[in-house]
């Protein structure tokens, strides 16, 4: 398995400068479709039920980053470093636009989930590039440390150009979209239902546009990827739950932070993986980016599992209690 996944490290994906755009662009687009939904009562709510939003934040940028780090250090004799960098990028994202349609199927806590999105967009400028960095650093570092593999150059992690990136893909459009949605609430209010399917849409075709030239590459080694994703998506959403269970927040709360924690915006994993500033283009991704990539198909497939599951749990539990007695 490792020496299938040090073949996929080094393998040169294509990527056009114009794909990039596309990327960019379509990242853009379900940024100011998630400001659109973002009211300041939104943020309020860090006054109003401070735990159970504390504790998202907490399970997001605070413990799936340092669990993924764990995580890495146990697989890394069936890992290659460009696959446990990817999994660290993927988990220092902020959670993904979709978590809001997941936590409505599950019958969590909508409200928490918006108003959990918006701040954990808004905190991603900063907190993605200093937990990528951090642990980034620190796993190269303890690679180079006990003399295993490492990538062809050393990668320095610059913060300051990964805030820069996130900043212009995330933040200027929810300037913008909160702005629109302040000045503008009527058209808003029809904008933001078309704009919300619109935007899963949207995040579908930013990993079909990233592995439209390498799909060959990618069908190659899925089989690799599915198991390595399965592990690291079903730690996060473990994760979730068992934060919000400690923290002990009610049942809804608990199934939101759980969604929140599990579903990452990997299309910014990578919008950021794509940079030639952040990641010159000698280094061997190719390995980060069918993770991300695939990370971005699976914790659809993984939320709509268990968010159906916690649907229909009374019916099920039901069946079950029949058919056992």
């Amino acid at each position: 398995m490792l020496e299938s996944l040090r073949l996929l490290d080094n393998l040169r994906l294509n990527f056009s400068p114009e794909g990039l755009t596309l990327l960019n662009i379509a990242l853009s687009i379900v940024m100011f479709g998630v400001a659109l939904e973002i009211k300041p009562a939104h943020f309020r709510s860090l006054i109003e039920q401070p735990k159970s939003i504390l504790t998202g934040v907490f399970s997001q940028f605070l413990v799936l980053p340092a669990l993924t780090f764990l995580l890495t250090l146990l697989l890394k004799d069936f890992i290659t470093p460009s696959i446990a960098l990817g999994m660290l990028l993927v988990a220092s994202c902020p959670g993904g636009n979709i978590s809001n349609f997941i936590t409505n199927m599950a019958k969590g806590n909508v409200a928490l989930s918006v108003g959990l999105t918006g701040i954990a967009t808004v905190g991603a400028i900063f907190f993605t590039p200093i937990n990528f960095s951090f642990w980034g650093q620190l796993y190269i570092s303890f690679i180079e440390s006990n003399q295993a593999e490492v990538l062809v150059r050393p990668l320095e992690i610059d913060p300051f150009e990964v805030f820069e990136t996130v900043f212009l893909i995330l933040g200027l459009p929810l300037l913008t979209g909160l702005v629109v949605a302040y000045k503008f609430p009527n058209i808003t209010e029809k904008l933001v239902g078309p704009i919300k399917k619109l935007s899963v849409v949207i995040f579908a075709a930013i990993v079909v546009i990233a592995l439209k030239n390498n799909f060959s590459y990618f069908m190659q080694y899925v089989h690799y990827l599915f198991i390595i994703v399965l592990l690291h998506n079903g730690l996060a959403l473990i994760s979730g739950f068992s934060v919000s269970t400690i923290f002990r927040l009610p049942s809804a709360d608990r199934r939101t932070v759980t969604i929140e924690t599990g579903i990452q915006n990997s299309g910014l994993g990578l919008v950021l993986l794509f940079n030639p500033e952040i990641f010159p283009v000698d280094l061997p991704t190719g390995g980060m980016a069918c993770i991300t990539a695939w990370w971005g198909i699976w914790h659809i497939i993984s939320g709509l599992t268990i968010a159906w599951t916690w649907a229909n749990h009374k019916r099920l539990t039901s069946k079950l209690a029949t058919i056992v007695s």
